[in-house]
């Protein structure tokens, strides 16, 4: 959007206080996503939520967002914090920073994803961490303590949500991101958010188990993607009282086709992370999916995208030096060892990471039908009498009805490792 726009200097003084806080000078168009989330319902349109395993990933897909006067999500998962080069404590100033070398005009939200919570002390960590958050300007939080049984991920859900500012977007999780097969009922998403409404607890999105997985679909071991959209949409039927879409997570290695229809099922968000690594590392992907391509075993590098291929070298070595497999997902772990080393290349590598990576983010914003939502966003701020954009929501949910003996699952996690 134009800086200029007497809509969007109005905008300005209508931003999260904590952004306000740090860049009140500043006309970074950095908002809430509750009210990114609401002017998609409104929109009947999807927000691009990109993870930014490298910070090259929020630039490029910045300027897609101007470009396209949509509004987007940067991301970056807590368990992705321990492997990538961005960080809770960096991704904002990284994401301000290209917004300012863009003359600034880009709608977005910083969300912090896959918050994961996987038992009490997860807890009470999340307690100090979210002062912390809140303090470096992030805007939205997804808490996911699916790890847990239906009834211990209520509890620290809630427990964790009362430390989180309620104008910031709030998004929940039940049924872990397993893969094909396995799907979250109508009935856990309907104790869940009817027992955290019940505790005043208003999250915009849910994100669910309805056959994604995260990572690269692996085709020699005939893998392939199966998002069940039909479920999506029962499960977003339900839950159209209390006011929450779905979050649609492992989007990489769904056909761009598919991902066009899936607004029609509820779907709110759509987080991209593994495609955009592929991007960086210039790893051979299929054209309409950017799903990994293995042969032999192994990624395929292709010398005109990405990094240069001695570096790629460098980074096969490395994993080869870690035990891992050359399809392993775990090559996700080599962000942060060559972060750095990415950033300091020369023009000619960055220029095509950037390009491609707009490519692909303009795909993504085209077939979610966000052209124009930046726009819708400034609408809903400056509709409001406030700054707070506390959605007007009501309790509606009898607390009662939500005990340990009542959630419909009492197991938990098998065991398996499914997170970004």
């Amino acid at each position: 959007m134009n800086v200029n726009d007497k809509l969007y200097r109005k905008a300005l003084d209508r931003r999260p206080l904590n952004v306000r806080n740090r860049w009140e000078s500043e006309d970074v168009g950095l908002f809430s996503g509750r009210d990114i989330f609401a002017a998609m319902k409104e929109n009947e349109a999807i927000v691009l939520a990109a993870n930014a395993r490298h910070p090259l990933t929020a630039k490029g897909v910045l300027r897609a967002a101007k470009k396209h006067d949509a509004a987007v999500l940067i991301e970056i998962a807590k368990s992705e914090t321990n492997y990538c080069g961005a960080n809770f404590g960096n991704l904002v100033d990284y994401a301000v920073q290209y917004s300012r070398e863009l003359g600034h005009g880009a709608v977005f939200a910083m969300h912090v994803d896959h918050y994961g919570i996987k038992g009490k002390d997860d807890v009470m960590k999340a307690v100090t961490q979210m002062g912390e958050i809140v303090a470096k300007g992030w805007t939205s939080v997804a808490i996911d303590a699916s790890h847990l049984d239906d009834w211990n991920n209520l509890c620290a859900t809630r427990d964790v949500a009362m430390h989180i500012p309620p104008y910031f977007g709030l998004e929940a999780e039940v049924g872990e991101i397993k893969g094909p097969g396995e799907f979250s009922t109508v009935e856990e998403a309907l104790y869940f958010i009817g027992g955290l409404n019940s505790w005043g607890i208003f999250p915009d999105l849910i994100a669910i188990s309805n056959g994604s997985k995260h990572g690269t679909y692996d085709k020699t071991m005939g893998q392939d993607e199966g998002i069940n959209l039909d479920r999506t949409q029962e499960i977003a039927a339900a839950l159209r009282p209390y006011g929450v879409g779905i979050a649609q997570h492992g989007i990489s290695g769904t056909d761009i086709e598919k991902c066009a229809r899936f607004r029609k099922y509820g779907i709110v968000k759509g987080n991209v992370a593994t495609l955009f690594q592929n991007v960086i590392f210039g790893i051979k992907m299929e054209p309409d999916t950017g799903n990994a391509v293995i042969e032999g075993d192994s990624y395929v590098k292709e010398a005109d995208r990405g990094i240069p291929v001695d570096l790629w070298d460098e980074i096969v070595a490395y994993c080869d030096g870690k035990g891992m497999s050359r399809k392993s997902g775990d090559y996700k772990k080599a962000n942060l060892p060559f972060c750095d080393k990415i950033l300091a290349l020369p023009d000619k590598y960055l220029d095509r990471i950037l390009d491609e990576t707009e490519y692909w983010a303009e795909r993504f914003i085209k077939a979610f039908n966000a052209e124009g939502t930046a726009e819708k966003v400034i609408e809903v701020v400056n509709r409001r009498g406030t700054w707070n954009p506390l959605p007007e929501r009501k309790i509606i949910a009898d607390r009662a009805d939500f005990r340990a003996d009542t959630a419909p699952t009492k197991g938990g996690n098998d065991g398996g490792d499914y997170s970004e």
